[in-house]
């Protein structure tokens, strides 16, 4: 894409946004960075990028750029992105704008939960295959920032959320990773068929000679790509679970003990990269040696210490229903839950059977916790606490030797906190604190 004398309308100025101006400048746009923030969002911009701080619907009306590159946080059916879609020739995501200048091999991964360590294991094994390979997108650097290197990887593990794939227009992975769906981000879709039609455009463009990896029972409807199967929990798959083991056609080809990852969940993650690694012509065996070790990243089922006898597990990532549930069927102690934070919409109800199973208190936390203390209390104790500082304690007095505190909050972290990240950090502090 030859962009020499083109205006560029980029809208957002966080890394996305900021990563895909600078990739417009280097291909001849003339680049302006849009957005609603006031000229402190700004900072870094490269030179010869013009920026519009405290941009409007009104602005994009005015603004006549034929290519329009939007960042996955803005809504593109919005007044805002619509605003300046209505004078452009086109308008594409982040995402789909830097796929057009990368000719490497990809790995897409998404799916509502574990996308961020199957990314990691996808990058490890095809690097250990030989293969350059970064791990990016939704997770690390922006695919932009990617293609901007002084040296490109031969591969990528590119995670992709709705949001990115919201806005992809001729985006072709090599191989496609569909790890599970479960109702989240309804505070951006009218419904969880909105959401799941998002996440399935990452099949629209393959054809017979790509791959799509696919959890057994999942419905993505009719795709042209060849289907490997994974699960965990049901039989018929290509992939499957056998004690620690994975299997491939029945076969045991690795075994999970080599690595740190826990939970049914982590042992999918893992059967999807291997089978991904496995399409790109990388043996299980190689895949082993690269996993060797492996430790899943900070805040996903990470075990902080264990005080008394009591394991204390941060799993702040779980920001919806489907990776609390996966948490909760990966527990095999009594156990002690800190769930709460943001009102997103979602219906807890369907967790009832698990806490009834798996739990024996629960403590609760941020703005929907009376609500939560409500419900959860038709099957186990609840309580309420006003801060996570302290619900670790209150969690600690209702614990007893030989069971679990675990934080897997089942909704976002934004009515107390910046990200999950800084949640996690601030369970892992008070659970350190304990004495």
């Amino acid at each position: 894409m030859d962009l020499a004398g083109t205006e560029v309308a980029v809208l957002g100025a966080g890394r996305s946004g900021s990563a895909a101006a600078r990739l417009a400048l280097r291909l001849g746009g003339e680049v302006t960075i849009y957005d609603s923030a006031g000229p402190d969002a700004f900072g870094g911009m490269p030179e010869g990028v013009a920026v519009h701080p405290h941009a409007t619907a009104d602005t994009g009306r005015a603004c006549r750029a034929p290519l329009v590159i939007i960042s996955p946080g803005i809504e593109p059916d919005g007044e805002f992105a619509a605003s300046f879609a209505a004078g452009a020739e086109e308008m594409i995501g982040e995402t789909e704008f830097a796929y057009r200048h990368y000719e490497g091999r990809i790995v897409g991964i998404t799916g509502t939960n574990g996308k961020t360590t199957t990314t990691e294991l996808v990058q490890r094994i095809l690097t250990e295959g030989g293969t350059t390979c970064e791990a990016c997108g939704n997770y690390g650097r922006p695919l932009a920032d990617v293609v901007l290197g002084e040296t490109v990887p031969a591969a990528l593990a590119l995670e992709l959320s709705s949001f990115q794939l919201e806005t992809v227009a001729r985006f072709r992975p090599d191989v496609a990773i569909w790890l599970n769906l479960s109702p989240d981000h309804m505070d951006r879709y009218r419904s969880v068929a909105d959401y799941r039609a998002a996440k399935l455009r990452i099949f629209e463009n393959q054809t017979a000679e790509d791959v799509a990896v696919v959890r057994l029972g999942e419905d993505v409807g009719e795709i042209a790509a060849r289907r490997v199967s994974f699960s965990a929990t049901e039989t018929g798959g290509d992939y499957s679970l056998d004690g620690s083991h994975l299997c491939l056609d029945g076969e045991r080809i690795l075994d999970l003990g080599i690595t740190k990852l826990r939970g049914i969940h982590n042992a999918e993650n893992t059967m999807a990269a291997i089978a991904a690694g496995q399409a790109l012509g990388i043996p299980a065996s190689t895949a082993g040696q690269a996993l060797a070790g492996y430790a899943p990243p900070l805040h996903r089922c990470e075990l902080v210490r264990t005080l008394d006898g009591v394991e204390y597990i941060n799993d702040s990532k779980a920001t919806n229903l489907h990776a609390l549930e996966s948490a909760l069927r990966s527990q095999t102690r009594p156990t002690v839950l800190i769930a709460g934070g943001k009102e997103k919409g979602l219906d807890y109800r369907g967790v009832l059977p698990l806490l009834k199973e798996k739990v024996r208190a629960a403590v609760l936390i941020g703005e929907i916790r009376e609500p939560l203390r409500a419900l959860f209390s038709e099957a186990i104790e609840a309580r309420v606490a006003a801060s996570l500082e302290e619900a670790v304690p209150l969690a600690r007095d209702l614990a007893s030797p030989g069971g679990t505190v675990l934080f897997s909050p089942g909704t976002s972290s934004f009515d107390m906190f910046s990200g999950y990240e800084e949640r996690g950090d601030a369970f892992r502090h008070a659970a350190q604190a304990l004495k």
